[in-house]
């Protein structure tokens, strides 16, 4: 579960409203092509813009529609007494671990998002714990010091990388060294989806996958060269996947993989949430240009 491809699905949109039979269509989808977990609510899936009903209503459809492949659900908010009720609910959905990032409206120092790691651990021990670092959505980064920290506490089962030093040698020292400062059993995966070869290559265990929960087919297909060893085919995978990775960084995964989606007719709309807006104009063209010259269609 915490090794090989978790894939992230968008949250698809109807009228403001979530979408349930397109989510169980898009989460049914990445569950066939392979995908090793689903990786609900995390930030492309919106869990930011929703209510605990409909992240708890969302958890239980992707439980569902997953079926035998197991899911990790996002618990993410800005009070711990939140997080504990969204831990609660993906529990009660079946859920197979949380993905828990460190949010907050006023900048949390590192013994403050050891504490809320603490307190979800010693709540629900036997829930599994993913250490989820997403400084461009939380405005938290993790030292290296406090991802360590976090993993010896009891359940936390795996770290998310939100990037990895560029060039296999210093990638390759930087997993090796996080290993050997992590308990054994701790998986390492990478999340920088235009890193995400070059993670895997360098010993990460799991791509947590943006794409993935769109076009799971190339991404698994990556993800098992990468873990095989398969150096030249991962590489290859990867660069042709240049020009999205190029529109992720400029402007944001979020937005890219919805127009992705939509323009790929695997979902009827953007699934962005306002005051998110779809792009639009020059910039979608520029996603569209991506799209037909890398052939993504499954």
């Amino acid at each position: 579960m915490f090794s090989g491809l978790s894939a992230f699905p968008l949250t698809p949109t109807h009228d403001g409203a979530v979408d349930f039979a397109a989510y169980r269509r898009t989460v049914s989808v990445a569950a066939l092509a392979g995908a090793d977990s689903i990786g609900a609510l995390g930030s492309t899936g919106s869990y930011a813009y929703l209510n605990r009903d409909e992240r708890a209503a969302v958890a239980r459809a992707a439980v569902t529609a997953a079926g035998p492949v197991p899911v990790i659900v996002g618990v993410g908010a800005f009070s711990t007494s939140s997080v504990l009720e969204h831990v609660e609910d993906a529990a009660m959905a079946g859920a197979a671990g949380v993905l828990l990032p460190a949010i907050s409206y006023q900048p949390l120092r590192d013994a403050e998002v050891y504490g809320l790691f603490e307190d979800v651990t010693s709540r629900f021990p036997e829930m599994p714990v993913v250490l989820y670092d997403n400084p461009a959505t939380t405005g938290f980064t993790f030292s290296d010091d406090l991802r360590v920290s976090v993993a010896h506490l009891p359940s936390v089962v795996s770290i998310k990388l939100n990037t990895i030093p560029d060039g296999h040698d210093a990638a390759s020292e930087y997993v090796e060294m996080l290993r050997g400062l992590v308990p054994e059993g701790v998986s390492i995966g990478i999340s920088g989806d235009g890193a995400s070869a070059r993670g895997l290559l360098a010993g990460c265990d799991v791509w947590y996958s943006v794409l993935g929960g769109t076009f799971p087919g190339i991404c698994q297909q990556l993800t098992a060269a990468a873990l095989s060893g398969d150096d030249v085919g991962a590489r290859e995978m990867s660069a042709r996947l240049d020009p999205i990775w190029a529109l992720f960084a400029k402007y944001g995964s979020f937005r890219v993989t919805a127009a992705l989606a939509t323009l790929s007719g695997s979902l009827p709309t953007d699934a962005v949430y306002a005051p998110v807006r779809p792009l639009s104009g020059s910039e979608r063209e520029e996603v569209a240009t991506a799209l037909r010259a890398i052939d993504l269609l499954e």
